[in-house]
């Protein structure tokens, strides 16, 4: 499971790379790529959560993840309708995912005694922080959406990544 999520962790950082080297691609693409991440967050979040059989709020957003990621996938018009919204979309899940990184962090620190919980807690502070300036300032979300879909995948990425080498080996 740890080599699974660190596979996934450097999957997203590598497509954060992309993003924010391609920021107008990015924009254009924008509503393919958003499926391509609902659905290998909420995969990842899934098989996580049935691993170790913990079903609190990470895995009812990666249920939540691939449905939504389905739904857009096969409703015709739905795609276009969303590259429209997609700048709300993503600062809300911006903001969203940074309150659930806060959330895991704090659970992390009750049970784990390694600073890997700090590294969790601040890349989720960048995600709210992230998500309310997306919120108040749409139309320079729309210009730098790319670089700022890059900047998430990439903080996802890492925080898969230490979140996975700071859990301890089951014994």
């Amino acid at each position: 499971m740890k080599i699974f999520t660190i596979i996934l962790g450097v999957i997203m950082a590598i497509c954060g790379v992309s993003c924010i080297c391609t920021p107008v691609m990015t924009f254009l693409e924008a509503g393919y790529f958003l499926v391509i991440l609902l659905l290998v967050y909420g995969i990842g979040a899934i098989v996580r959560g049935v691993m170790e059989k913990e079903y609190g709020m990470p895995f009812f957003f990666g249920i939540l993840s691939v449905i939504l990621g389905i739904v857009i996938m096969v409703v015709p018009g739905l795609k276009l309708m969303t590259d429209g919204m997609l700048i709300y979309l993503m600062a809300a899940w911006f903001l969203l995912q940074g309150v659930v990184g806060i959330l895991v962090s704090l659970k992390q620190k009750k049970l784990a005694d390694n600073k890997g919980w700090i590294w969790t807690m601040v890349l989720g502070v960048l995600g709210v922080l992230l998500g309310l300036y997306s919120l108040v300032h749409p139309m320079l979300l729309a210009f730098t959406f790319g670089i700022l879909v890059g900047i998430y995948f990439i903080e996802s990425g890492i925080s898969m990544i230490v979140l996975a080498v700071s859990v301890q080996p089951e014994e």
